[in-house]
Protein backbone atom coordinates (compact mmCIF):
# COMPACT_ATOMS: atom_id res chain seq x y z
CA UNK A 1 0.00 0.00 0.00
CA UNK A 2 2.65 2.26 0.78
CA UNK A 3 4.34 1.87 -2.42
CA UNK A 4 0.91 2.16 -4.39
CA UNK A 5 0.70 5.40 -2.28
CA UNK A 6 4.10 6.80 -3.60
CA UNK A 7 3.22 6.00 -6.85
CA UNK A 8 0.28 7.82 -7.14
CA UNK A 9 2.08 10.91 -5.33
CA UNK A 10 4.34 10.57 -7.99
CA UNK A 11 1.72 10.29 -11.08
CA UNK A 12 0.32 13.64 -9.17
CA UNK A 13 4.24 15.40 -9.71
CA UNK A 14 4.51 14.60 -13.22
CA UNK A 15 0.51 15.82 -14.52
CA UNK A 16 1.67 19.23 -12.88
CA UNK A 17 5.11 19.46 -14.55
CA UNK A 18 3.74 18.39 -17.89
CA UNK A 19 0.59 20.67 -17.88
CA UNK A 20 3.25 23.33 -16.96
CA UNK A 21 5.23 22.54 -20.09
CA UNK A 22 2.61 21.62 -22.25
CA UNK A 23 0.78 25.18 -21.18
CA UNK A 24 3.81 27.22 -21.82
CA UNK A 25 4.54 25.53 -25.42
CA UNK A 26 0.81 25.89 -25.81
CA UNK A 27 0.77 29.77 -25.75
CA UNK A 28 4.50 29.93 -27.38
CA UNK A 29 2.70 28.19 -30.34
CA UNK A 30 -0.33 30.24 -30.62
CA UNK A 31 1.74 33.77 -30.39
CA UNK A 32 3.86 32.36 -33.23
CA UNK A 33 0.92 30.96 -35.34
CA UNK A 34 -0.71 34.09 -34.56
CA UNK A 35 -4.10 32.17 -33.69
CA UNK A 36 -5.90 32.90 -30.44
CA UNK A 37 -5.60 31.02 -27.28
CA UNK A 38 -8.83 29.90 -26.94
CA UNK A 39 -8.47 27.99 -30.68
CA UNK A 40 -5.16 26.60 -28.98
CA UNK A 41 -7.24 25.50 -25.62
CA UNK A 42 -9.81 23.84 -28.30
CA UNK A 43 -7.44 21.94 -30.17
CA UNK A 44 -3.66 21.39 -28.56
CA UNK A 45 -4.18 21.44 -25.39
CA UNK A 46 -7.83 19.72 -25.18
CA UNK A 47 -6.31 16.99 -27.19
CA UNK A 48 -3.19 16.69 -24.79
CA UNK A 49 -5.23 16.54 -21.46
CA UNK A 50 -7.84 13.81 -22.92
CA UNK A 51 -5.25 11.47 -23.93
CA UNK A 52 -5.62 9.44 -20.46
CA UNK A 53 -9.18 8.99 -21.18
CA UNK A 54 -8.53 7.57 -24.57
CA UNK A 55 -6.29 5.23 -23.40
CA UNK A 56 -8.47 4.21 -20.35
CA UNK A 57 -11.09 3.69 -22.82
CA UNK A 58 -9.70 1.98 -25.46
CA UNK A 59 -8.62 -0.51 -22.91
CA UNK A 60 -12.02 -1.15 -21.51
CA UNK A 61 -13.23 -1.56 -24.99
CA UNK A 62 -10.97 -4.43 -25.76
CA UNK A 63 -11.67 -6.23 -22.17
CA UNK A 64 -15.33 -5.96 -22.93
CA UNK A 65 -15.31 -3.17 -19.66
CA UNK A 66 -18.89 -1.47 -21.61
CA UNK A 67 -19.29 0.48 -17.60
CA UNK A 68 -15.75 1.75 -17.35
CA UNK A 69 -15.89 2.80 -21.38
CA UNK A 70 -19.24 5.40 -20.56
CA UNK A 71 -18.32 5.55 -16.89
CA UNK A 72 -15.36 6.88 -17.88
CA UNK A 73 -15.92 9.64 -20.02
CA UNK A 74 -19.22 11.07 -18.26
CA UNK A 75 -17.25 10.98 -14.81
CA UNK A 76 -14.67 12.98 -16.73
CA UNK A 77 -17.31 15.89 -18.33
CA UNK A 78 -18.93 15.90 -15.05
CA UNK A 79 -15.89 16.38 -13.14
CA UNK A 80 -14.06 19.22 -15.75
CA UNK A 81 -17.44 21.51 -15.79
CA UNK A 82 -18.09 21.07 -12.11
CA UNK A 83 -14.44 20.86 -10.35
CA UNK A 84 -11.93 21.99 -12.58
CA UNK A 85 -14.43 25.24 -13.50
CA UNK A 86 -15.13 25.31 -10.28
CA UNK A 87 -11.75 25.22 -8.63
CA UNK A 88 -10.32 27.84 -11.82
CA UNK A 89 -13.10 30.01 -10.77
CA UNK A 90 -12.44 30.24 -7.46
CA UNK A 91 -8.91 31.45 -7.83
CA UNK A 92 -10.10 33.85 -10.38
CA UNK A 93 -13.61 34.77 -11.90
CA UNK A 94 -13.02 33.76 -15.54
CA UNK A 95 -13.97 35.94 -18.53
CA UNK A 96 -15.38 34.17 -20.99
CA UNK A 97 -15.63 35.30 -25.12
CA UNK A 98 -18.33 36.03 -27.07
CA UNK A 99 -18.39 32.84 -28.99
CA UNK A 100 -17.97 30.15 -26.50
CA UNK A 101 -21.51 31.77 -25.22
CA UNK A 102 -23.01 32.00 -28.98
CA UNK A 103 -20.89 28.88 -30.29
CA UNK A 104 -18.48 26.57 -28.28
CA UNK A 105 -21.19 26.08 -24.82
CA UNK A 106 -24.02 24.93 -27.29
CA UNK A 107 -22.31 22.85 -29.19
CA UNK A 108 -20.74 20.99 -26.44
CA UNK A 109 -25.02 20.57 -25.01
CA UNK A 110 -26.16 19.58 -28.32
CA UNK A 111 -23.12 16.87 -29.06
CA UNK A 112 -23.89 15.42 -25.40
CA UNK A 113 -27.47 15.29 -25.97
CA UNK A 114 -26.36 13.62 -29.61
CA UNK A 115 -24.54 10.98 -27.93
CA UNK A 116 -26.82 9.87 -25.48
CA UNK A 117 -29.15 9.64 -28.11
CA UNK A 118 -27.20 7.44 -30.37
CA UNK A 119 -26.03 5.38 -26.98
CA UNK A 120 -30.42 5.14 -26.59
CA UNK A 121 -30.84 4.41 -30.64
CA UNK A 122 -33.11 7.48 -30.25
CA UNK A 123 -35.74 6.11 -28.20
CA UNK A 124 -36.13 2.80 -30.40
CA UNK A 125 -35.05 -0.79 -29.45
CA UNK A 126 -31.47 -1.68 -28.27
CA UNK A 127 -28.28 0.26 -26.65
CA UNK A 128 -25.36 0.05 -28.47
CA UNK A 129 -23.41 2.09 -29.94
CA UNK A 130 -22.05 0.60 -33.69
CA UNK A 131 -19.03 1.18 -35.84
CA UNK A 132 -21.87 3.78 -37.91
CA UNK A 133 -22.09 5.81 -34.42
CA UNK A 134 -18.50 5.89 -33.95
CA UNK A 135 -18.70 7.60 -37.40
CA UNK A 136 -21.16 9.97 -36.73
CA UNK A 137 -19.30 10.94 -33.74
CA UNK A 138 -15.68 11.28 -35.46
CA UNK A 139 -17.62 13.42 -38.39
CA UNK A 140 -19.07 16.05 -35.56
CA UNK A 141 -15.50 16.46 -34.19
CA UNK A 142 -14.56 17.36 -37.50
CA UNK A 143 -17.30 19.83 -38.27
CA UNK A 144 -16.28 21.41 -34.49
CA UNK A 145 -12.51 21.28 -36.01
CA UNK A 146 -13.87 23.39 -38.87
CA UNK A 147 -15.25 26.01 -36.63
CA UNK A 148 -11.78 25.93 -34.35
CA UNK A 149 -10.40 26.94 -38.09
CA UNK A 150 -12.61 29.33 -38.70
CA UNK A 151 -11.24 31.23 -35.16
CA UNK A 152 -7.96 30.38 -35.36
CA UNK A 153 -7.03 33.47 -36.82
CA UNK A 154 -9.11 36.26 -35.02
CA UNK A 155 -6.52 37.02 -33.12
CA UNK A 156 -7.33 39.20 -29.65
CA UNK A 157 -5.67 42.15 -27.99
CA UNK A 158 -2.41 41.33 -26.83
CA UNK A 159 -3.40 41.21 -22.80
CA UNK A 160 -0.86 39.39 -21.71
CA UNK A 161 3.42 38.57 -22.00
CA UNK A 162 3.57 35.33 -23.11
CA UNK A 163 7.30 34.16 -23.34
CA UNK A 164 7.86 32.96 -27.57
CA UNK A 165 10.81 30.12 -27.46
CA UNK A 166 12.11 28.55 -30.38
CA UNK A 167 10.13 26.61 -32.80
CA UNK A 168 12.79 23.46 -30.84
CA UNK A 169 11.94 24.23 -27.63
CA UNK A 170 8.02 25.21 -28.46
CA UNK A 171 7.90 21.67 -29.89
CA UNK A 172 9.85 20.09 -27.30
CA UNK A 173 7.63 21.71 -24.36
CA UNK A 174 4.69 20.35 -26.05
CA UNK A 175 5.92 16.69 -26.24
CA UNK A 176 7.36 16.78 -23.24
CA UNK A 177 3.87 18.38 -21.97
CA UNK A 178 1.93 15.76 -23.38
CA UNK A 179 3.67 12.76 -22.35
CA UNK A 180 3.93 13.75 -18.89
CA UNK A 181 0.44 14.62 -18.76
CA UNK A 182 -0.26 10.63 -20.36
CA UNK A 183 2.36 8.77 -18.39
CA UNK A 184 1.09 11.08 -14.82
CA UNK A 185 -2.17 10.35 -15.79
CA UNK A 186 -1.59 5.93 -16.22
CA UNK A 187 0.38 6.36 -13.25
CA UNK A 188 -2.16 8.13 -10.99
CA UNK A 189 -5.47 5.72 -12.31
CA UNK A 190 -3.67 2.17 -12.42
CA UNK A 191 -2.66 2.84 -8.76
CA UNK A 192 -6.21 4.29 -7.47
CA UNK A 193 -7.53 1.25 -9.19
CA UNK A 194 -5.37 -0.93 -7.31
CA UNK A 195 -6.64 1.00 -3.91
CA UNK A 196 -10.24 1.19 -5.28
CA UNK A 197 -9.77 -2.93 -5.95
CA UNK A 198 -8.54 -3.09 -2.40
CA UNK A 199 -11.64 -1.76 -0.57
CA UNK A 200 -13.56 -3.85 -2.70
CA UNK A 201 -15.38 -1.11 -4.94
CA UNK A 202 -17.63 -2.13 -8.07
CA UNK A 203 -16.81 -1.29 -11.30
CA UNK A 204 -19.05 1.53 -12.13
CA UNK A 205 -18.37 3.67 -9.18
CA UNK A 206 -14.76 3.02 -10.09
CA UNK A 207 -15.24 4.00 -13.45
CA UNK A 208 -17.23 7.17 -12.73
CA UNK A 209 -15.02 8.23 -9.33
CA UNK A 210 -11.39 7.15 -9.27
CA UNK A 211 -10.89 6.55 -12.63
CA UNK A 212 -12.66 9.70 -14.20
CA UNK A 213 -10.62 11.73 -11.38
CA UNK A 214 -7.77 10.58 -12.29
CA UNK A 215 -7.75 10.74 -16.15
CA UNK A 216 -9.16 14.27 -15.71
CA UNK A 217 -6.62 15.59 -13.45
CA UNK A 218 -4.67 16.97 -16.60
CA UNK A 219 -7.69 18.89 -17.01
CA UNK A 220 -7.36 20.24 -13.71
CA UNK A 221 -3.70 21.04 -13.49
CA UNK A 222 -3.60 22.57 -16.72
CA UNK A 223 -6.67 24.62 -16.13
CA UNK A 224 -5.39 25.80 -12.47
CA UNK A 225 -1.96 26.90 -13.92
CA UNK A 226 -3.87 28.61 -17.19
CA UNK A 227 -5.53 31.02 -14.30
CA UNK A 228 -3.05 31.57 -12.03
CA UNK A 229 -1.12 32.53 -15.49
CA UNK A 230 -4.48 34.97 -16.28
CA UNK A 231 -4.61 32.72 -19.38
CA UNK A 232 -8.48 32.26 -19.47
CA UNK A 233 -8.68 31.27 -22.80
CA UNK A 234 -7.16 28.34 -22.56
CA UNK A 235 -8.74 27.79 -19.20
CA UNK A 236 -12.10 27.58 -20.78
CA UNK A 237 -11.14 26.32 -24.33
CA UNK A 238 -9.21 23.29 -22.21
CA UNK A 239 -12.50 22.07 -20.90
CA UNK A 240 -14.65 22.94 -23.07
CA UNK A 241 -12.74 20.91 -26.02
CA UNK A 242 -11.85 17.99 -24.14
CA UNK A 243 -15.16 17.58 -22.82
CA UNK A 244 -16.14 17.69 -26.70
CA UNK A 245 -13.16 15.43 -27.30
CA UNK A 246 -14.33 12.93 -24.93
CA UNK A 247 -17.80 12.54 -25.77
CA UNK A 248 -16.59 12.46 -30.19
CA UNK A 249 -13.34 10.99 -29.84
CA UNK A 250 -12.53 9.14 -26.95
CA UNK A 251 -16.13 7.05 -27.31
CA UNK A 252 -16.11 7.74 -31.09
CA UNK A 253 -12.45 5.93 -31.36
CA UNK A 254 -13.98 3.26 -28.53
CA UNK A 255 -16.88 1.98 -30.54
CA UNK A 256 -14.60 2.52 -34.10
CA UNK A 257 -12.79 -0.70 -32.07
CA UNK A 258 -15.44 -2.56 -30.96
CA UNK A 259 -19.07 -1.50 -30.47
CA UNK A 260 -20.15 -0.79 -26.59
CA UNK A 261 -23.55 -1.45 -24.78
CA UNK A 262 -24.60 1.10 -22.96
CA UNK A 263 -25.17 0.27 -19.42
CA UNK A 264 -28.77 2.09 -18.32
CA UNK A 265 -27.49 1.92 -15.18
CA UNK A 266 -25.72 5.24 -15.86
CA UNK A 267 -29.27 7.28 -17.17
CA UNK A 268 -29.08 9.03 -14.14
CA UNK A 269 -25.24 10.13 -14.69
CA UNK A 270 -26.61 11.00 -18.34
CA UNK A 271 -28.72 13.23 -17.38
CA UNK A 272 -26.85 15.18 -14.82
CA UNK A 273 -24.30 15.98 -17.46
CA UNK A 274 -27.24 17.31 -19.76
CA UNK A 275 -28.43 19.54 -17.14
CA UNK A 276 -24.74 20.95 -15.70
CA UNK A 277 -24.07 21.61 -19.18
CA UNK A 278 -27.50 23.43 -19.57
CA UNK A 279 -26.20 25.31 -16.38
CA UNK A 280 -23.16 26.15 -17.67
CA UNK A 281 -24.24 27.82 -20.58
CA UNK A 282 -26.77 29.75 -17.95
CA UNK A 283 -24.62 31.06 -16.15
CA UNK A 284 -22.79 33.18 -19.00
CA UNK A 285 -26.13 35.54 -18.48
CA UNK A 286 -26.14 35.66 -14.66
CA UNK A 287 -24.27 37.92 -12.57
CA UNK A 288 -21.62 40.02 -14.52
CA UNK A 289 -22.19 39.08 -18.42
CA UNK A 290 -20.07 36.40 -19.77
CA UNK A 291 -17.99 35.43 -16.90
CA UNK A 292 -17.83 32.94 -14.34
CA UNK A 293 -18.24 34.56 -10.88
CA UNK A 294 -17.03 33.03 -7.78
CA UNK A 295 -20.72 32.08 -6.25
CA UNK A 296 -21.28 30.18 -9.52
CA UNK A 297 -17.88 28.71 -9.23
CA UNK A 298 -18.88 27.69 -5.58
CA UNK A 299 -22.46 26.66 -6.92
CA UNK A 300 -20.48 24.34 -9.17
CA UNK A 301 -18.13 22.57 -6.55
CA UNK A 302 -21.37 22.15 -4.24
CA UNK A 303 -23.09 20.12 -7.11
CA UNK A 304 -19.99 17.96 -7.18
CA UNK A 305 -19.87 17.11 -3.98
CA UNK A 306 -23.92 16.51 -3.72
CA UNK A 307 -23.39 14.07 -6.94
CA UNK A 308 -20.56 12.33 -5.27
CA UNK A 309 -22.02 11.40 -1.84
CA UNK A 310 -24.67 10.03 -4.29
CA UNK A 311 -23.15 7.90 -6.52
CA UNK A 312 -21.06 6.74 -2.99
CA UNK A 313 -24.18 5.64 -1.56
CA UNK A 314 -25.53 4.41 -4.51
CA UNK A 315 -22.93 2.39 -5.62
Amino acid sequence: MIMILFLLILGFIILVKGADFLLDGATSLAKKLAVSEIAIGLTVVAFGTSSPELVVNILASIRNSHELCFGNVLGSNIFNILVVLGIAGLIYPISVKKNTVKKEIPFLLVGTILVFALANNFGFHGHLLSRLDGIIMISSLFLFFLYVIGIAKIQGPDEYNIIIFSDFKTGLFMFLGVVGLFLGGEMVVHNAIKIAKMLHVGEKLIALTMVALGTSLPEFVTSVIAVTKKRYDLAIGNVIGSNIFNLFMVLGLTVLISPVEYPRSLDFDFYFLLLITFIFLITMFTGRKRKLDRWEAVLFIILYIGYFIFIIKRK
